[in-house]
């Protein structure tokens, strides 16, 4: 007797996860970039693709145009690769509602 093996042929859908879309509310974008500076204080490219997120969570025109930044800079410099500097991501910051704030480590 010969023995038959078979195989699923159910589709698996997957979709990308993107956090911007999870971001609704001024405390929770506080609260992501929040983490990221505490979780990871040394990752300036996280740190900077968080701010991104953020900016995406926001709309990129409108902050890139409150900031004072073209918005292909502004996607360029929050990108994963991206370096912004210092008076850019406090640029970006304002933009977003947020505020920088120091605390003794």
């Amino acid at each position: 007797m010969a023995s038959t093996t078979r195989k699923s042929t159910a589709k698996v859908s997957t979709s990308s996860y993107d956090v911007a879309e999870h971001l609704r509310t001024p405390e929770e974008m506080a609260a992501y970039l929040d983490a990221w500076l505490e979780e990871a204080p040394d990752d300036v490219s996280g740190i900077a693709r968080a701010l991104g997120d953020i900016a995406r969570a926001k709309g990129m025109s409108q902050v890139a145009k409150e900031a004072g930044l073209s918005r292909e800079s502004l996607y360029r410099a929050l990108s994963e690769g991206g370096n912004p500097s210092f008076a850019t991501v406090l640029k970006v910051a304002r933009a977003l509602g947020l505020r920088l704030h120091a605390q003794p480590a």
